[in-house]
């Protein structure tokens, strides 16, 4: 399938398998996008018309972040091959996200190595909606250093969700970026992507994770792109370790580009730009879909 020269990478947006979220979670999501959640619905099926609203968009390639939320957001094992599937279509320009579910996993390595068969691209732990800390293995879960040392082995990263949710029944206690000290530390070869900075609460815990461990990248989805300087104005420090996401479709993100266009209105350099929307995602995420990123 022909695609677009590398450009833009939104690492993180959420095309999932809505038929299973459950229903108070679609009302959160529905939420300020009336007019047009039918469209949404549709393109959740639909690769194509993602494509065709990333062409619109002026953005090259996304990542589609699915993750096992069965009790809480009703996600199943069943997102992990949605994802694989759904990414199949052009998976130069789609980079799928799956996971392990520690709390209900009995073959935490097997899972993890079949997810990879899949051609998962990297993997998704979310604390708050799957109600762990993401260092519980400090504490008894041992499935979870299983999953973060086989991903570790197969050079696969894993994003980490930082900061608050607003989702029913969702532990926001669970997303302090402090956590991931420990598994920085525990599993120095694994590249940790810290999702969202930890905003609203804990952007200076968050940096300070950042510029302690080379292997923990900031992905700046779910931030105002205007509050961007404001949360970490020494960005410039981690700038090789920077990744553009929007969060799109999520709770208070309507657009790929006008997210993009206020990103790009910041008095930044235009070096670090580039590689924030760019290169460090190329680095991360080869063109090649059958290639690794560094370690």
């Amino acid at each position: 399938m022909a695609t677009a020269a590398p450009g833009i990478t939104d690492i993180h947006i959420h095309v999932q398998n809505w038929d299973e979220m459950k229903p108070d979670v679609l009302d959160v999501m529905r939420k300020g996008k009336e007019e047009y959640f039918e469209f949404l619905f549709e393109l959740m099926k639909s690769p194509q018309m993602l494509l065709d609203l990333l062409d619109e968009a002026g953005v090259w390639r996304v990542g589609i972040v699915n993750y096992v939320s069965p009790d809480l957001m009703g996600f199943t094992n069943a997102s992990n091959e949605f994802s694989g599937d759904y990414a199949s279509y052009d998976p130069e320009r789609i980079l799928a996200y799956g996971s392990v579910h520690p709390r209900f996993t009995k073959d935490p390595v097997g899972d993890v190595d079949r997810l990879v068969e899949l051609g998962i691209r990297c993997f998704k732990i979310h604390p708050p909606h799957q109600l762990f800390a993401a260092n519980a293995y400090t504490e008894g879960l041992d499935a979870l250093a299983k999953i973060y040392g086989r991903l570790e082995e197969h050079g696969i990263p894993v994003t980490i969700h930082t900061g608050t949710s607003v989702f029913p029944g969702a532990r926001c206690k669970y997303g302090k970026p402090m956590e991931i000290d420990d598994v920085a530390i525990d599993f120095p070869n694994l590249t940790i992507l810290m999702a969202h900075g930890g905003r609203p609460l804990w952007m200076d815990e968050a940096f300070f994770i950042l510029r302690r461990h080379r292997n923990v990248w900031l992905d700046l989805s779910g931030i105002p792109p205007r509050r961007i300087l404001e949360w970490f104005p020494r960005i410039g420090e981690i700038g090789d370790r920077v990744l553009w996401g929007t969060d799109w479709p999520g709770p208070g993100v309507r657009d790929m580009r006008k997210n993009l266009d206020e990103f790009e209105a910041l008095p930044m350099d235009e070096d670090l730009r580039r590689r924030i929307t760019t290169d460090n995602a190329l680095r991360l995420f080869p063109a090649d879909p059958s290639a690794r990123g560094p370690v």
